[in-house]
């Protein structure tokens, strides 16, 4: 009888303890992950947490291995505030005591964010069996907390596609090729080497990012000879990339080639060197 009354009344304090926070969290029949990105260019791990939002992880193709994770809120903050994230063991692991990770800034309308280190600690957390969870104030009701749990049901095998897919990210980004130089050999269109491999990287990345609606060309000679035939040269330079990217699959309306012969110089011409830099192609992206 007396075990009966103790274990009531751990049970009542338990229940006042938890009075004041409202739980948001997938359980074991609902949760599920899955990669919803999945290409060279950004790949995006998402868990759906019920009346709440969506969890995202995400890395993006770039010199650097990147990865950051997003709190995609059905209803944004109302003011500043911080979110406790914190390691809690899912009630089928008792007695395993949960502790911090980091501290989330909560901005108005804004969907909360973390960096890499937080976010890929939050990975292997979820990959231990572990469950990150953010803890903070209401905004309305100020006897109110809010505790969210990202699922470890269901995580592993969306968590080893998405390993793989940003092993297969490209490893440079689109500000590394948005504005691109490209020099040629004297007194023709052929590529120096360097060139060579430049324009390869432009042509995988505009295979993959379709979101670039044009891709401006633009051909340049040097004051070296005729200006008409120079003019015809810049022409042809900037036309045989062009015929180079729908050759490879680009669609041609995506694409402008234009050339502009002895204008424009970015050197003097009275050296070597200067009209070698004189000999370019100007490729320009934008993305809307």
């Amino acid at each position: 009888m007396k075990k009966t009354l103790i274990a009531i009344s751990l049970s009542i304090l338990v229940s006042q303890a938890n009075a004041g926070i409202r739980q948001y969290h997938a359980d074991l029949g609902s949760s599920q992950w899955q990669l919803k990105k999945d290409s060279r260019l950004k790949c995006t791990l998402s868990h759906q947490i019920p009346n709440y939002g969506e969890a995202k992880f995400y890395s993006t193709a770039n010199r650097k291995t990147n990865m950051e994770f997003e709190l995609d809120m059905l209803r944004l903050p109302d003011n500043y505030s911080l979110a406790q994230v914190r390691a809690v063991a899912p009630n089928w692991r008792p007695g395993i005591a949960s502790r911090t990770l980091a501290d989330m800034k909560l901005h108005k309308q804004f969907a909360p964010d973390l960096p890499k280190k937080v976010a890929w600690t939050m990975l292997s957390e979820l990959e231990q069996g572990m469950s990150p969870t953010f803890y903070y104030n209401d905004w309305y009701n100020d006897n109110d907390k809010i505790a969210v749990g990202l699922s470890t049901s269901r995580f592993h095998k969306a968590y080893q596609e998405f390993i793989g897919c940003v092993g297969n990210l490209l490893n440079y980004s689109f500000d590394d090729i948005a504005y691109t130089v490209l020099n040629f050999e004297f007194g023709s269109d052929k590529f120096t080497k360097s060139s060579q491999k430049r324009i390869a990287m432009i042509k995988e990345y505009l295979s993959l990012d379709t979101d670039l609606e044009l891709v401006l060309i633009d051909g340049f000679s040097d004051s070296y000879g005729a200006r008409n035939i120079n003019q015809k040269t810049s022409e042809k330079r900037a036309n045989k990339i062009r015929e180079y990217f729908v050759q490879n699959g680009i669609d041609a309306s995506r694409i402008e080639a234009k050339g502009y012969g002895e204008k424009r110089h970015i050197a003097a011409n009275d050296t070597v060197l200067g009209r070698a830099k004189n000999r370019r192609v100007v490729i320009r992206m934008d993305k809307p």
